[in-house]
């Protein structure tokens, strides 16, 4: 491991980024009290009758709770305070980052066997046994300009895991499929169920919305017919015509050039990831279909940072290698019927969000993980609905890629299964790739 003295010379950029000292400072460790904690309603009205037409998912990469959102008034949340031993058996305190990138550090280990590592047997406490010092640092929420306000003016899930202890494909794959046929970010073509056949059997409109990278080509051309770019979401929101059920992606092919991404994977500045987040926002409660739509934006895995929450085990199509979820990570309901300035605190992950999708609209659960998770509709409040929705401003920042920077770790192998994907999606005659 690097000492903190190279740290301290090798992490300075021409992006900003200042020397990575763990700064201890106040308001960083568990939540205030007094927070409001969100009413979860199981009994769920008709849902036909609930109000709810229009569902859109957006997921982004590769961070935990504590490491994004630890500060988050009444969560169960940690930033200072902890520490954790590295290979040498020294205790290294968490600390605040003051890059918004993160260059000059390896990607933190997120890939299967360093995820068992981090758990420990679920001590969680393995960060610095397969990383560096970048894996336990945090954001405080003056940092992020998007998630510093929605968090606590919407609904924030505190108790909300990746689907499994793994990396960022088997993740996606779960939350279209419920399921997942690999352990790695490999791109052999799956022919899993998934949700798009579900709602297509039913008659349900949906739509995938990608930006530079299809993830659905995983399934070949099947879905080409429902998926669009990111301007016909645009489009479609602008107009009110958005369907049934959307997913979007953000861009996840500027991963490859590290330090350009804009979907919130390492190295890219987390700024742009909150603009991405923004502009989903922005496009969903200003369409004319808001007043009856839900919108969940999430992570697909913790991306190797530090959370001290133990995942737990749910029923799984194979339990013994995938039924262990993955560590915390952040998760917003933003509705006209959520719960504002509330934090719930009931166990979800990301077949939860299926849960939801097969409650509305009346299709049959997936797999034993979707048909035994809560429905994230629970954490709504259909009495009260309130169209009113807060709006800032969150500018996109120039970044530059980290070998400009002078500092081009090694270690990012979760942006080669993007590249891998692109070229796979290219060669298939996927539109834009």
């Amino acid at each position: 491991m690097a000492t903190r003295r190279q740290l301290l010379l090798g992490g300075a950029s021409v992006a900003g980024a200042a020397a990575l000292s763990p700064l201890i400072g106040t308001g960083d460790g568990a939540a205030a009290a007094g927070a409001r904690a969100a009413t979860v309603h199981p009994d769920l009205p008709a849902p036909g009758a609930s109000g709810i037409d229009h569902i859109v998912v957006l997921c982004m990469e590769n961070r935990s709770f504590d490491h994004i959102l630890g500060w988050l008034p009444g969560a169960n949340g940690r930033q200072a305070g902890l520490a954790y031993p590295d290979k040498t058996g020294a205790l290294r305190p968490t600390y605040h980052l003051s890059t918004f990138q993160g260059c000059g550090h390896p990607d933190p280990d997120h890939s299967y066997n360093g995820a068992r590592a981090e758990y420990h047997n679920g001590a969680c406490d393995g960060w610095l046994q397969v990383n560096d010092e970048f894996s336990i640092g945090y954001y405080r929420q003056a940092d992020l300009p998007f998630l510093g306000h929605a968090a606590p003016a919407w609904t924030a899930c505190d108790n909300y895991y990746a689907a499994t202890l793994g990396p960022t494909f088997p993740n996606r794959i779960y939350l279209h499929s419920a399921q997942t046929d690999r352990l790695d970010d490999s791109v052999s073509p799956t022919s899993l169920p998934t949700i798009w056949d579900r709602l297509g059997a039913a008659g349900v409109t949906r739509r995938y919305y990608y930006n530079d990278l299809p993830f659905l080509s995983l399934w070949g051309l099947k879905y080409v017919g429902i998926s669009h770019t990111y301007s016909t979401f645009l489009s479609d929101a602008a107009s009110g015509n958005l369907p049934a059920v959307s997913y979007v992606d953000p861009p996840l092919f500027l991963e490859s050039v590290d330090g350009l991404a804009r979907d919130d994977h390492p190295h890219g500045d987390i700024r742009n990831g909150e603009a991405t987040m923004n502009g989903v926002y922005r496009a969903v409660t200003r369409s004319p279909a808001w007043p009856r739509t839900v919108l969940v934006i999430t992570f697909d895995e913790w991306g190797g940072f530090f959370d001290h929450v133990a995942p737990t085990v749910a029923p799984d199509v194979n339990p013994a290698v995938t039924g262990l979820r993955g560590f915390r990570v952040p998760a917003l309901v933003v509705s006209p019927f959520a719960q504002r300035g509330a934090v719930a605190h009931a166990l979800y992950d990301h077949t939860s969000i299926l849960r939801m999708i097969e409650w509305r609209f009346g299709l049959a659960p997936l797999t034993p993980r979707d048909a035994a998770a809560r429905n994230l509709a629970e954490v709504l409040d259909f009495g009260a609905p309130n169209v009113s929705a807060p709006q800032w401003t969150v500018n996109s920042v120039f970044a530059l890629p980290c070998f400009l920077q002078g500092t081009n770790p090694l270690g990012n192998s979760g942006t080669q299964g993007m590249s891998a994907l692109r070229r796979r999606a290219a060669a298939q005659g996927w539109p834009g790739q």
